[in-house]
């Protein structure tokens, strides 16, 4: 049982932000609402949190309007195994404990219950860019081989699915590949196994996916670009994925932009509404997708396509896609401004 649940309580008046930060800061991907007395009134997880944000719901929104007020719950005396099985039956990664009179006692999580962990899903790390506007840091090394906080990025990556539970890894690589290869050789070092796919041209950011070997593992594929910087909770985008089952499930951002004038509106030479400095709020493309193999096997060897075609002609051919917001830090290093930011913010994450 999770010893830090006292660190995840709310009262119902506290904010959808004051659960963002916990879900954020301990770690255990939910918050418990409970009364004066720790009587259990509902839990909020990352789920709920996330789906808050796809309908512009402010951060400033008391949890009572958002939590399950009718959460799956475990008496005291069940055991582990009974609790681990209610888990895998219902898809979800913890469940509050009660008392008899409702008192909440504790906290049971998929990490307390099964200590040791193993995905076979595959992971595809797109390692191959030139890293062009981080130039000259990218003359003579990988943008990926670039250090954040002493460790290069891709070796953070690597060991936050090695963490994780996620063992099958492969890498893409074009520039400069050795420096790669020499560095991960066989992935044996950080308890894993990593395979290469090199690209002899580049494929654009989905063209590698058809030079993947035809003997990985027959599951949905997690796949990211290696300059991503992210504490997202991949064993929650998996579950999201394998739960919902479309061809493909796409991480993504919401960004938000500031006119720094005011605005008019108007019907012709007449003025209909005036806006000081306006905010526009954006859901953008994070880098991040799960794949199923249906998505993998159209993908043919050779070609070179982006993403955004891929998942247009997925979408255009009737499939479903879906969203995951990322509400945990996220960061997509591409300028020098943003590897100067990730210097200042690793020692900060909480992974």
């Amino acid at each position: 049982m999770s010893k830090d649940w006292k660190k995840i309580l709310l009262s119902p008046q506290d904010s959808l932000r004051d659960a963002l930060s916990i879900v954020n800061e301990e770690a255990l991907r939910v918050a418990m609402v409970v009364d004066d007395q720790e009587r259990l009134l509902g839990v909020v997880t990352d789920g709920d949190i996330r789906r808050a944000i796809l309908a512009d719901v402010s951060l400033s929104t008391a949890v009572a309007e958002v939590m399950n007020c009718n959460p799956v719950t475990s008496p005291m005396n069940c055991s582990r195994n009974e609790v681990l099985s209610e888990m895998k039956t219902r898809s979800i990664l913890s469940i509050p404990v009660v008392a008899e009179d409702g008192r909440l006692v504790g906290l049971e999580t998929w990490e307390t219950a099964s200590a040791h962990r193993r995905y076979e899903n595959p992971v595809f790390i797109m390692a191959g860019g030139f890293g062009t506007r981080l130039k000259p840091l990218t003359d003579h090394c990988p943008k990926p081989m670039l250090k954040i906080g002493g460790k290069p990025m891709l070796e953070i990556l690597v060991e936050r699915f090695a963490k994780t539970g996620f063992k099958n890894i492969y890498i893409s690589t074009h520039y400069l590949p050795d420096i790669i290869r020499d560095y991960f050789g066989d992935g044996r070092h950080w308890g894993v196994n990593i395979e290469y796919v090199h690209e002899e041209t580049p494929l654009g950011t989905g063209g590698a996916l058809g030079l993947l070997p035809d003997n990985i593992p027959d599951l949905p594929l997690i796949m990211i670009n290696g300059d991503v910087l992210t504490s997202l909770d991949f064993e929650r985008f998996m579950l999201f994925h394998d739960t919902h089952s479309p061809a493909a499930t796409m991480c993504i951002r919401q960004y938000e932009y500031q006119v720094p004038y005011g605005v008019i509106s108007c019907d012709g030479e007449k003025v209909i509404e005036m806006t000081e400095k306006p905010i526009h709020r954006y859901f953008v493309n994070a880098g991040i997708y799960m794949l199923s193999q249906t998505v993998l096997k159209s993908v043919p060897k050779g070609i070179s396509i982006d993403m955004p075609a891929l998942l247009d002609s997925n979408i255009n051919n009737g499939s479903s896609v879906l969203m995951f917001p990322i509400h945990e830090y996220w960061l997509d290093i591409g300028r020098l401004d943003d590897f100067h930011r990730a210097q200042a913010d690793i020692h900060q994450l909480v992974w």
